[in-house]
């Protein structure tokens, strides 16, 4: 087991600048990251957004779409998976912002991977599929780094950055399935919606980017519990709630 007592709680808290007794792994204290913090929570999230895109190309070139292929995305070569305000120029933004405030806070994504739903095989469930891809591979990679934490022999210092990596993950694929347009739940939610359900998805298409800045600002608490839950879960719980 890598755990040794509560020492890589000790460290996961020096590491997200953390000074609550009662510690509650940051899903509660992420807002109050200081700079470090911020860069290395940075270094993990990037890379896990280029697999989530990488997997949406990949699904979809095995449910028939060559899009991602042809437009040379199906690689996880980060270069081309970058953007330019998402991935480079808004976290900088938001570092600046937090160097004036002192309150430092962390959004950015990759560029998205095209793909035309017309080639799919299964045209209902195809788009629901690749979207699905990418939220389920941020799922295996907490998974993967939440059970090496649980079985290998971890420094209290490697296990709290493991358990950066598993929250940064759970962040990403939670907030993904979130079913509001443009995120990859909506796409979910469109494949079991009845018919007769049309207009509910007119409306989230035509409002989505309103209501999700909604969501985002105003009612992003409603997800911490899902994600506090699945964090314990992968990590295997450890005291930590």
């Amino acid at each position: 087991m890598s755990r040794d007592g509560r020492n890589w709680q000790f460290e996961i808290r020096n590491l997200m600048n953390i000074k609550d007794s009662n510690f509650q792994f940051p899903i509660s204290n992420f807002k109050r990251m200081d700079a470090i913090s911020f860069i290395f929570f940075l270094i993990v999230i990037i890379p896990s957004a280029i697999l989530h895109e990488y997997m949406h190309g990949w699904v979809a070139y095995q449910l028939g779409d060559p899009t991602a292929e042809l437009q040379g995305r199906l690689t996880l070569d980060p270069r081309v998976h970058i953007d330019k305000f998402g991935t480079i120029l808004l976290p900088l933004l938001m570092l600046l912002v937090g160097f004036a405030t002192g309150s430092y806070f962390l959004f950015a994504y990759a560029k998205p991977v095209p793909y035309n739903p017309y080639n799919l095989k299964n045209q209902k469930w195809g788009p629901a599929a690749v979207a699905a891809a990418g939220p389920l591979s941020n799922f295996a990679l907490a998974l993967v780094f939440g059970l090496m934490m649980q079985f290998l022999p971890l420094t209290a210092t490697m296990s709290g950055l493991f358990a950066v990596v598993v929250y940064a993950n759970v962040l990403l694929a939670v907030f993904n399935l979130v079913p509001i347009p443009p995120l990859d739940g909506s796409k979910v939610l469109y494949a079991v919606l009845p018919d007769s359900m049309w207009k509910v998805r007119q409306t989230l298409e035509q409002y989505g980017m309103i209501i999700l800045l909604v969501f985002i600002f105003f009612l992003f608490d409603l997800i911490l519990p899902i994600i506090s839950w699945l964090f314990v879960l992968f990590t295997g719980g450890g005291g930590l709630f």
